[in-house]
């Protein structure tokens, strides 16, 4: 399995909210941070928050924060939210024009694997894949001093 674009930037914006919890963190700051497209970050956490993991804020004081404690949010729930949708071959999703298809024994191994995929990340919450929030922190602090 690899992780697309969107599921990687969502990522960095959960890890970025629990470094910085309870802080309000703008979606503008975070995609400074990580020099990514304020407009395709701002897509990716009306996501996240569509599916529960964090609060988006408008206004002046606005920002994003997450909805439970970094220990209670489960990496591989995250990615099932975002990815659910997304085959893991072609013949999972709507073109079911393979030649092979109706004899083949690959659906069912590749069904496995990715469910062990998401298993595995079920077994970590986004508190234990950001370590010491103080030195996450202190790196996107630096980093964000050191942006133009």
């Amino acid at each position: 399995m690899q992780l697309d674009k969107f599921s990687d930037y969502a990522l960095r914006i959960l890890i970025t909210l629990a470094a910085r919890a309870p802080d309000r963190v703008a979606t503008s700051e975070i995609a400074k941070l990580f020099h990514i497209s304020e407009n395709h970050l701002s897509k990716i956490a009306t996501q996240l928050a569509h599916e529960g993991f964090l609060r988006s804020e408008r206004g002046r004081n606005g920002g994003l924060t997450l909805r439970q404690p970094a220990e209670a949010i489960s990496v591989g729930a995250v990615l099932r939210a975002l990815k659910r949708d997304a085959p893991v071959a072609e013949c999972f999703g709507g073109n079911k024009t393979c030649l092979i298809l109706p004899v083949c024994g690959l659906r069912g191994p590749l069904a496995e694997a990715q469910e062990a995929f998401f298993a595995t990340l079920d077994g970590y919450s986004l508190a234990d894949i950001v370590g010491p929030r103080k030195d996450i922190a202190a790196l996107l602090r630096r980093e964000l001093g050191s942006t133009p």
